[in-house]
């Protein structure tokens, strides 16, 4: 719960600072819409973190979603076709995930790597790197309506998030990928299909993407070559920073979505403030490590603990 109680200091700090700013319906709106494609991302990420696999291609499928969606709808395809073979290739980017990393047994970290260069050539080649425009306005609607006052893309990350929450929580499928992520071995011996399963995951992972690459070509009114690696490590520590919330050292939706905006508000705060371009990638990169290290040392400070209580325990006099 410390995430939420971070959050709010982090509220209540540049609402005293840069009131005029901060406190506004068009700032919170503003991180609403936006960080709903991060979470978005974010999720689809926890499925192969919770069975041990690290997906760093996440962010580039994101980006060649992105272009390739709007590349599609630049050379005659419909908006609902161009949609469906956009999240078909991701689906694709996932198989070849799974086949090198369940299949031929390629370290995750490696193989997502590559496959993340090839995507970035692939962009390369369709958008010869300038930005794709002219997209029709079926198509920007996808993102710029807001029903009720609220971003439609708000409404397909809370969608999204039941989905996942139910599936990570309270399904089978869940529990089997937890297990694989605690020890593969034992769950292989106790019957569970872990390499199937760890191909699913791999699977909603690049699909869960380029369906947030969709999201933001759409937002964006076009697609943005260069968009896709900015939003890998955001990703990451707010999955991190979140399995040390509410269910902590276990990934978990609630605690991805609450490090998601406790980033962004950060974040918002500070280039609010007139703070340096960069600082976005250091706040992210410093909350990350903190996420890896916090549960290291407290792991630490536990076994510590216990061991000086054992010690006391055995030398102690024992009764007559």
């Amino acid at each position: 719960m410390s995430a939420l109680y971070t959050w709010v200091v982090i509220i209540i700090v540049f609402s005293i600072w840069i009131p005029e700013t901060f406190l506004t319906t068009l700032t919170w709106e503003n991180i609403a819409a936006s960080q709903a494609i991060t979470a978005m991302l974010t999720l689809g990420l926890l499925f192969p973190l919770a069975a041990g696999v690290y997906d760093l291609a996440v962010g580039q499928t994101l980006g060649f979603a992105a272009v390739l969606s709007a590349y599609l709808v630049n050379h005659g395809f419909g908006t609902a076709s161009a949609i469906a073979v956009t999240l078909l290739a991701g689906l694709c980017v996932g198989v070849v995930n799974g086949v090198l990393i369940v299949g031929v047994r390629i370290n995750s970290f490696i193989a997502t790597l590559g496959v993340s260069s090839v995507l970035l050539a692939i962009v390369g080649a369709m958008s010869n790197n300038i930005q794709i425009t002219g997209l029709p306005s079926s198509f920007e609607r996808l993102a710029g309506a807001q029903p009720l006052g609220i971003p439609i893309a708000v409404m397909y990350l809370v969608v999204l998030a039941v989905v996942a929450w139910y599936a990570l929580e309270r399904s089978p499928f869940g529990r089997y990928l937890f297990a694989i992520g605690g020890a593969e071995e034992a769950a292989r011996l106790a019957g569970v299909p872990t390499r199937r399963l760890m191909f699913a995951a791999l699977l909603i992972s690049s699909t869960t993407a380029a369906l947030a690459g969709v999201v933001l070509t759409a937002k964006l009114t076009a697609g943005d070559p260069a968009a896709g690696p900015s939003y890998l490590l955001p990703a990451y520590a707010a999955a991190f920073l979140g399995a040390t919330q509410f269910t902590p050292g276990r990934f978990n939706v609630i605690g991805a979505l609450t490090a998601t905006y406790l980033l962004a508000t950060g974040v918002a705060g500070l280039q609010l403030t007139g703070a340096k371009f960069w600082v976005t990638d250091l706040f992210n990169g410093v909350v990350l490590l903190i996420a890896l290290s916090l549960p290291m040392v407290q792991g630490r400070l536990r076994r510590r603990s216990a061991d000086i209580a054992a010690r006391e325990a055995s030398s102690a006099p024992s009764g007559s």
